[in-house]
């Protein structure tokens, strides 16, 4: 079970850790805790929980997926007095989904506090309904900074007994342009108050906003060898731009995962790859940021439920998402940020499940996966296309598994009739009869995706880094193997419009000799002149 990538701890390690420094942590949310049944701390949870219930300012560093939520939602409920009306806690998220994932997690905590109400309030929703929801004595506001603002123009959102300022995913925030808003935001709030930021990156502008709202803010970072799951399996693909599509459809195929996220870097190519995968006959669906609120929520509870078994994402809309069993990730895209490759596949891999990350790479991306590797400190295994005879045998392995279970467990006296009967009637074996069942059950048959033109490969240089050396048709020159061995037309021009003679030699600069050598050959051929007998000749 994931708390956020939810790691959390037993019930007596909770209590040696949290009752520190006077702290005694509500009765209530250590029953929720209990409930939830988790069983160690997250790093992040074990660092920043102790510092939090000091009620200083904190910077938290470490990716999506390891459990900031209860990390900073623990001890931000623990300051709530439920004598005081009024917000208590406001927590700024980057997207809707992020925002209500939040603020279900949180409610979870405070389970058992009944006089503690948490509120999601994002754009895409009726303001009206947030405003009269305001009015009833909210103490934790969980939203996106756009719709903050909002109700904090309109005075429907009153900060006055504000104790603690949450900032989720701050990076996204910024990469999403919502620098002035967190500005705005945390200027207009005037009591003292506890201010607390988490980002999986430090940039110079989150670096500017610590230092202009923080009181000496305490940093806790996670390492770098806490960025990948030990459990989950990655692979790349070398592929062509064009067979992208066939080759996610032959994983699907071949590796059958019951749930799965395939990652896009385009918010076209999201629409683009659902179509083709529901026309391929799979329960695909899109999930970007021009989708209305109403299509997004269900999209996702398609996805919760297992209506949908394929999830299509950019990785802005894909914030938030937290599916405990989630079996396979699939970079459509090699993702333009090496901590987008972590936040990605840390969807799958969760609470201790096995999990695996393909990536499909074209071309000189291959270096993109050195680099990964490298930051990572991980490493991915280069795979082959499943072929053909591959998806067939994996496609008929799985009726057969569902085959033999009726077998067991159905009683088939009557259907072993109609079978006799039919043999009977058409002269056909029992096994050709199964054979053709199999055959209609199992669709249409693929065809071979072409072999690739090209294989990269890698010399060792003196640094230690790959260098990459090309084949003809990976970049459209010549090895150096094939210089001088090009082909010419019927009227003896080459491809680039070079010539050659009678006698089948190419006089291009393929021919061996330098431009230099060429004119000192040239100066020591007799010259003549063009005389009118020579003309004649």
């Amino acid at each position: 079970m994931a708390l956020m990538g939810r790691l959390a701890c037993k019930r007596k390690d909770y209590m040696s850790l949290l009752n520190l420094e006077g702290q005694e942590i509500d009765e209530r949310i250590m029953r929720a805790v209990e409930e939830m049944g988790f069983e160690q701390f997250s790093p992040i949870q074990e660092k920043a929980i102790p510092e939090m219930l000091k009620g200083i300012d904190l910077i938290g560093q470490a990716q999506t997926g390891t459990g900031k939520t209860a990390a900073f939602g623990i001890p931000l409920l623990q300051t709530i007095d439920p004598e005081v009306s009024g917000v208590q806690a406001l927590i700024l998220c980057p997207t809707r989904e992020l925002a209500i994932q939040a603020s279900e997690e949180i409610r979870k905590f405070a389970k058992y506090m009944a006089d503690v109400r948490v509120l999601p309030i994002y754009g895409g929703q009726d303001i009206s309904k947030q405003i009269r929801s305001l009015k009833g004595n909210v103490k934790v506001v969980v939203g996106t900074p756009g719709r903050i603002m909002d109700h904090m123009r309109r005075h429907t959102l009153k900060l006055n007994n504000l104790k603690v300022v949450v900032m989720d995913e701050a990076d996204e925030m910024l990469n999403m342009g919502f620098r002035e808003d967190m500005e705005t935001i945390l200027s207009q709030i005037d009591q003292d108050h506890q201010t607390v930021l988490f980002s999986a990156t430090m940039p110079q502008a989150i670096l500017d906003i610590t230092g202009e709202f923080q009181k000496n803010p305490v940093l806790i970072k996670t390492i770098k060898k806490e960025l990948t799951v030990p459990a989950i399996r990655q692979y790349y693909y070398e592929v062509r731009r064009e067979n992208k599509k066939e080759v996610v459809a032959r994983l699907l195929d071949y590796y059958n995962p019951k749930r799965t996220l395939i990652f896009t870097n385009t918010k076209r190519m999201v629409e683009d790859l659902a179509e083709d995968l529901k026309g391929r006959g799979y329960f695909a669906e899109g999930l970007h940021g021009d989708l209305s609120q109403a299509v997004r929520d269900r999209v996702m509870d398609s996805f919760r439920n297992g209506t949908s078994e394929i999830l299509i994402a950019t990785d802005v809309a894909a914030r938030g998402i937290d599916v405990d069993d989630v079996e396979a990730v699939i970079n459509y895209d090699v993702p333009q940020d090496i901590e987008y490759y972590v936040h990605r596949i840390g969807r799958t891999g969760r609470a201790g499940r096995d999990g695996r990350a393909f990536t499909l790479i074209v071309g000189r991306e291959i270096y993109k996966i050195r680099d990964i590797e490298n930051v990572c400190k991980t490493k991915l295994k280069a795979r082959t296309i499943p072929t053909v005879s591959d998806i067939t045998e994996a496609k008929a392995n799985k009726v057969l598994s569902e085959v033999m279970g009726i077998i067991k467990e159905k009683d088939l006296m009557e259907m072993t009739h109609i079978i006799e009967n039919k043999m009977e009637e058409e002269d056909c074996t029992a096994i050709e009869l199964a054979a053709a069942f199999l055959k209609l059950h199992m669709g249409k048959e693929l065809e071979e995706i072409p072999a690739e033109t090209y294989r990269p490969s890698y010399k060792k240089r003196g640094d230690g880094r790959g260098q990459k050396s090309f084949g003809r048709n990976s970049r459209g020159g010549d090895s150096r193997e094939s210089r001088g061995k090009r082909r010419f037309d019927k009227d003896g021009r080459g491809k680039d419009g070079a010539r050659k003679d009678k006698g089948g030699k190419d006089y291009s600069w393929k021919d061996g000799k330098k431009k230099d050598e060429k004119k000192r050959d040239n100066k020591d051929k007799p010259k003549f002149k063009r005389t009118k007998e020579n003309k004649e000749k």
